[in-house]
């Protein structure tokens, strides 16, 4: 079963930074559960086969302009139809003057009904974006959330392996936390997620044998940060002298977060290991490889290896053990 996510109004308004020229009630408790715009065109000719109620409508001055080419019984008739079917919202763009039918139709059926200087297109851009956001389908995963120069690195590992020390260290470093012990992660587009903290708990860091430290009190607002796209999950694990880890990094491999394939290191830990300088150095490897670099590969091809064999021979390797 899919869970349905929605923002309430006030946040909407908040956002844009609309007016309200109509609100019949709390804006905090009405709520917008569809990502989509409706720029109403077929439905003011009282098409509503693929009418979506969910939507926020949107007024600009195309449907300005149709409105006032027929006569106020007819538009006070179609809007009375479609403000009837109880859409969430209506907001005006440019600055244009509501009707006297449309406030008429708003109030009638008591549908907030809010206003903007921006532009349509500008207005519905934003309201888009915005919703992608607030609405995208999210998971909270166990772990850290770090932004390491520029990269999101997600680090998971079970509890006790380090990940909060590590997290410290990097910050000292002058890279940033996004979230500690809990992070929820956002399918924001096709391609990307992107990780926060739940709110009651942001900035927050669990420190073993130190209890709870505030890292933005501690180290100040240039350590944190609110969200970060994820770009690479590393996985903490206890050294064992029994695993065979790679040693060349020629083939990448992957995890899926909500459908989303993201590269993933496993780093084994022990004493004597600094890992915030791994870490370093994974992110900025892994950014050269998104720009199409793999030191790996270049080390064969100047040895004048098959990476083909070398590929195969590590698998079998692994097999063995």
């Amino acid at each position: 079963m899919t869970t349905e996510f929605t923002v309430p109004l006030s946040k909407v308004i908040k956002e844009l930074s609309l007016e309200m020229i109509y609100m019949p009630g709390d804006a905090e408790k009405i709520l917008i559960s569809s990502m989509d715009v409706n720029r109403p065109g077929l439905e003011l000719n009282r098409f509503y086969d693929y009418y979506d109620t969910r939507r926020i409508i949107v007024f600009g001055n195309a449907e300005t302009s149709f409105l006032k080419s027929i006569t106020s019984e007819e538009r006070s008739k179609v809007l009375n139809e479609i403000f009837s079917k109880k859409p969430p919202a209506a907001i005006v763009a440019r600055n244009i003057e509501p009707m006297p039918e449309l406030m008429n139709a708003v109030k009638a059926n008591e549908i907030p009904l809010l206003g903007t200087p921006d532009t349509t297109s500008s207005l519905v851009a934003a309201l888009v974006s915005f919703m992608n956001v607030e609405l995208a389908p999210r998971i909270t995963r166990h772990g850290v959330l770090v932004e390491v120069y520029g990269e999101g690195i997600l680090l998971v590992g079970d509890s006790g392996v380090g990940k909060s020390e590590t997290a410290i260290e990097l910050i000292k470093r002058g890279h940033r936390l996004i979230a500690d012990d809990a992070v929820e992660i956002r399918r924001v587009s096709a391609k990307s997620l992107v990780g926060q903290a739940p709110e009651n708990i942001r900035h927050f860091i669990e420190l073993r044998g130190i209890g709870i430290i505030n890292a933005r009190r501690i180290f100040g607002m240039g350590a944190v940060k609110m969200t970060e796209k994820i770009d690479m999950v590393i996985n903490l694990e206890i050294w064992d002298n029994q695993k065979v880890y790679d040693r060349m990094g020629i083939d990448s491999e992957y995890t899926e977060i909500l459908g989303i394939k993201v590269p993933v290191l496993t780093i084994p830990v022990k004493p004597g290991r600094n890992l915030a300088i791994i870490i370093e150095v994974a992110a900025m490897n892994n950014r050269q490889k998104k720009m199409g670099y793999n030191a790996a590969q270049e080390l064969m091809q100047n040895l004048g290896m098959d990476m083909s064999v070398m590929q195969e021979q590590e698998k079998k390797r692994e097999l063995e053990f």
